[in-house]
């Protein structure tokens, strides 16, 4: 390229006519600060109201007592341990064969057609509504396996809520590690689950855990798959078995908030519960981004 041509292309990029003129970029991001404002005062609002509404009502007490008078009194214990139980038994469900199919399509199976055909599926699902789920947990689990109404059908209803998130973000993880760590490692004459194991895994560990942790929360919130599989909105006693029905916090709060004949009343309760739920999805998003900070700053030393 002469110097003639290098003075054009650089003398049309002054003007502006190479891409975004200067007034076009302005605007450009004129618009995309007004609408990150809008999301972070819509959420900062949404915030205040549970939290200055919901304040009152949080105590050790509510938080750790049994519910009592048609839950017009005393605390959410049983919902807190159910969602508990439940999120625990959506990630031992959902992570180990979304994790190991995440390997397969990313290391193992063919670029074709069918292996596109898969992928696509996967992200169709991870689209479907969640009350979808909710009928399929019924007929599968709670009639088809005769697990009932219980907690272990609404753990393994959720898990499949959650298969597809977290089979896309494992497969996402395990494409940025570069290529070289596969090569290296065969070279040096492991095997591909060797190298896949020992090198292309550890690499891909911070992404795959904020993906796991990010899905599993999402779980922890959803009503329409718990509603039609085990969960109950009054039971003033813990879940004895897995066979066993439950109180849970999403379920508890929609209850509170639009069925409860004596709405006024349990408002403010319902306010604290809200509180006490988002704070427990929080935790586990910063336990997430904890433990990406920690993995990272391993592989770094």
């Amino acid at each position: 390229m002469n110097s003639t041509e290098n003075n054009t292309i650089m003398k049309t990029k002054k003007d502006g006519k190479f891409g975004f003129s200067f007034d076009n970029q302005v605007i450009v991001f004129a618009l995309l600060r007004t609408s990150m404002i809008i999301v972070v005062m819509s959420i900062a609002y949404l915030m205040y109201d549970i939290i200055s509404k919901g304040i009152g009502a949080v105590s050790w007490e509510f938080i750790t007592s049994m519910p009592r008078k048609g839950m017009t009194e005393g605390g959410i214990w049983p919902a807190v341990l159910g969602t508990v139980y439940v999120t625990m038994i959506t990630a031992l469900a959902s992570v180990p064969v979304g994790v190991f199919a995440a390997i397969y399509l990313n290391e193992y199976a063919s670029k074709n057609v069918f292996t596109r055909i898969i992928r696509l599926s996967i992200r169709n699902l991870a689209g479907v509504p969640s009350i979808v789920y909710g009928m399929f947990g019924v007929a599968l689990f709670v009639q088809a396996l005769a697990l009932g109404s219980s907690v272990l059908s609404a753990g393994l209803t959720l898990g499949l809520l959650t298969l597809p998130v977290t089979i896309t973000a494992s497969e996402e993880a395990l494409k940025t590690v570069p290529i070289s760590y596969r090569e290296g490692a065969l070279a040096l004459g492991a095997t591909r689950w060797q190298a896949i194991r020992t090198n292309v895994l550890p690499s891909a560990v911070p992404g795959i855990i904020t993906g796991m942790i990010l899905g599993v929360s999402r779980a922890a919130g959803e009503t329409a798959p718990i509603l039609f599989t085990g969960a109950a909105f009054y039971l003033p006693r813990l879940p004895g078995s897995l066979s066993s029905k439950f109180m849970a916090l999403p379920y508890h709060l929609f209850i509170m908030s639009t069925q409860h004949h004596s709405i006024d009343k349990v408002r403010p309760l319902a306010y604290g519960t809200a509180l006490v739920l988002i704070a427990l999805v929080v935790a586990m998003n910063l336990t997430a981004i904890l433990l990406r900070i920690h993995y990272r700053k391993k592989l770094r030393g």
